[in-house]
């Protein structure tokens, strides 16, 4: 079983950076796609990135398109989201995952659709206006 523990999260004012990490215990995570969510008070969690198992392909959310980037370490069993230019709106806690159920294929309509019913503890963000 994966176990994935997110950090990174913090506050930082409008138009500042954050770099948040996904790691994982467990067994390794570099035959599955990996991404990443996010959870506003009162709204449902959303889709933000996700990345496929070699790192080649990347598919975001409009809402982040050009400001994340989203990239993954095999050797460290990491995942990352490099966030640039923040915006109070991007508030939330932000959560990743891992398609489990597809090793080596890349499902993006499965992140987009958040087929995933496990999940961390996930890591605050809050950016101040």
């Amino acid at each position: 079983q994966v176990q994935l523990v997110e950090s990174g999260g913090g506050l930082v004012q409008a138009g500042g950076s954050l770099r948040l990490s996904c790691a994982a215990s467990g067994r390794t995570l570099s035959g599955y796609a990996m991404g990443w969510f996010r959870q506003a008070p009162g709204k449902e969690r959303e889709f933000v990135a996700c990345i496929n198992w070699s790192g080649g392909s990347t598919v975001y959310a409009d809402s982040v398109k050009g400001r994340f980037t989203i990239s993954r370490d095999n050797g460290k069993k990491t995942v990352y989201l490099q966030m640039n230019s923040l915006k109070p709106e991007d508030t939330a806690v932000y959560y990743c995952n891992a398609d489990t159920a597809a090793p080596y294929a890349f499902r993006p309509l499965t992140w987009q659709r958040n087929d995933f019913t496990s999940w961390g503890q996930g890591t605050q963000v809050t950016v101040s206006s």
